[in-house]
């Protein structure tokens, strides 16, 4: 497998974190290593967390980043861990090896380029393979549970929800008639399936007819946003003061979460009267970008990825 990825905003996220010397820093989604490779150019003596929960990806840097990997006997090197998780589960993990606190952490949202253009991976419509579109292959629910015996209820949700398909109870109804007929066992199958369920004027423009579905299907089997909203909320509490947070989302879903979840721990509801802010009461974050960062021109030009990528940061007060 090549594991070939334009890595979108790579020098606004990193440079965002203000990396030191020494510093502890947490790539919670590794993919090809490039926002990783990055920072380790930048720094001396420091230490990297890479999460991925796909092994592919992690197999690759195994190979790709060796010296890295290898760099713990050299104290002159920074060193890179790989760490097969979910990034929900950033907490627990990083207590595990006896980390308590970082300097920095940071997230590039969604599914990179190689998981789409490896067809028997099941995520995209363009190829003919078994519905799958699972990140972490050792998990149990895939896309052709999804589809194949969620209810009527549950699939119009999803659709509706994390795909924002306005015809999601039509594509819901015939799923569920296709698959009393024989299950609905590969990609373009489904897609051919929510095409028909999608009246003809609507399918005019708008991009291809099932990839909202896809899209929601695949945040649905992989619970996506529930992870993000957990692992971002374990992040904030495991920065020292000072540390950064960088997060690149692709959808507005995503983009939703981060921003509310910052705008959380940066406001605090003080009585009016009240002439000084008791440190308890004190916003735990700060709002470094106000507005999301995006692409540059020249960066839209050479990848298209980057067209809907919006960069939030913040900085840990206290």
């Amino acid at each position: 497998m090549t594991f070939n990825h334009t890595t979108v905003l790579l020098h606004e996220t990193i440079d965002q974190l203000h990396p030191k010397n020494e510093g502890i820093y947490v790539d919670c989604t590794f993919g090809g290593g490039g926002h990783s490779r990055y920072l380790l150019s930048q720094i001396k003596n420091a230490t990297v967390y890479g999460f991925d929960q796909d092994t592919m990806a992690l197999d690759k840097a195994a190979q790709t980043y060796k010296d890295y990997l290898d760099a713990g006997t050299n104290p002159e090197h920074s060193q890179l861990n790989l760490i097969h998780s979910n990034f929900e589960n950033i907490k627990e993990q990083l207590e595990q090896r006896g980390i308590e606190k970082v300097d920095g952490i940071y997230y590039d949202l969604g599914v990179s380029s190689p998981q789409f253009d490896i067809p028997e991976r099941g995520f995209s419509y363009r190829y003919e393979a078994r519905l799958d579109m699972r990140m972490d292959q050792t998990q149990a629910l895939d896309a052709y549970q999804v589809v194949n015996f969620w209810k009527f209820q549950d699939l119009n949700r999803i659709l509706k929800r994390y795909g924002d398909e306005k015809f999601a109870k039509n594509i819901a109804r015939n799923i569920e008639k296709q698959r009393e007929i024989a299950p609905i066992e590969t990609t373009t199958q489904l897609s051919e399936i929510i095409k028909d369920a999608i009246p003809a004027f609507a399918r005019r423009h708008g991009g291809h007819p099932a990839k909202k579905s896809f899209q929601a299907i695949r945040i649905a089997v992989n619970h996506e946003l529930e992870a993000l909203e957990k692992s971002l909320e374990e992040a904030i509490s495991l920065l020292k003061p000072g540390g950064r947070i960088s997060v690149i989302s692709f959808h507005s879903l995503e983009d939703r979460i981060v921003k509310s979840i910052f705008k959380e721990h940066s406001e605090v509801d003080v009585p009016g009267n009240m002439p000084v802010i008791p440190d308890h009461l004190k916003p735990e974050l700060k709002l470094v970008t106000r507005k999301p960062i995006t692409a540059s021109e020249d960066e839209l030009e050479n990848n298209n990825r980057a067209h809907s990528a919006k960069l939030r940061v913040a900085e840990k007060m206290q």
